[in-house]
């Protein structure tokens, strides 16, 4: 895993490229190690996401890890106050960052690596990457949080269809179905461009507005108002205490 800061931007880079960043468990443990850094720096705006090599990343390296079930087994056991396993960790400690996280998507993006890439906020993709929710293929389900990020971008059938068929999709259609936010030829500079909007803003506000909507996006209304006023109060304050 390679972490950079430039400004005020980390870049975080899959660094595995001889196997197509294939996914190891000590990988996962240090994705959201890194994950823990970022939330620890006040000074980052924004996060972008990418894989070195030809691709994003293939997925979860199934020969790897089945090849030493026990340190699976005790990897999938949930932290009780976290509610995730080192898998879904290395996923939903993304979400939980309050700086926006770009994907860069490019080549391949399968299974635990698609997982991943619906944990950042927005995903910029190449043309010619394709997309997989491949679990189905080796006779199990998608495991690292990607039945609640796939329920919050596309319908059910569309889910379904995804994760019965493990079928990989082009860009276009997922950009269609709204797994991918943009495709672009050049989704680096995208992902600078929406970076450099988005940091131009409170990072106070940024920062609530996504916890606002990853709190109340399958909330009822009343709990979505009650979330609102919780989140926006803070900021009313903070406002009036700077302009005393």
């Amino acid at each position: 895993m390679a972490l950079t800061f430039e400004g005020d931007r980390a870049y975080v880079a899959l660094d595995r490229p001889g196997k197509h960043n294939g996914l190891t468990v000590d990988m996962l443990r240090e994705l959201a190690r890194v994950a823990r850094i970022i939330a620890g720096r006040n000074d980052i705006r924004a996060v972008i996401l990418s894989g070195n090599g030809p691709s994003f990343s293939s997925g979860l390296d199934i020969a790897k890890a089945m090849g030493d079930p026990l340190t699976v087994v005790r990897n999938f056991l949930p932290v009780p106050w976290r509610g995730t396993n080192a898998f879904q960790e290395a996923c939903w400690a993304w979400r939980r960052l309050p700086q926006p996280v770009i994907a860069v998507v490019h080549g391949h993006c399968y299974g635990g690596a698609l997982q991943l890439a619906l944990a950042a906020d927005f995903r910029f993709a190449t043309p010619d990457s394709d997309f997989s929710v491949m679990e189905a293929k080796h006779g199990l389900v998608p495991d690292m949080t990607g039945a609640a990020t796939l329920s919050r971008l596309i319908g059910m059938d569309k889910a379904l269809l995804l994760a019965m068929t493990a079928d990989p999709v082009d860009a276009a259609y997922a950009e269609r179905i709204g797994l991918v936010t943009e495709v672009s030829a050049d989704p680096r500079a995208a992902a600078e461009q929406l970076a450099a909007r988005i940091s131009a803003r409170s990072p106070h506000a940024v920062a609530g507005v996504k916890r606002l909507f990853d709190r109340s996006w399958n909330a009822g209304p009343w709990r979505t108002f009650g979330i609102e006023r919780a989140t926006q109060l803070p900021l009313i304050l903070r406002q009036a205490l700077a302009r005393r």
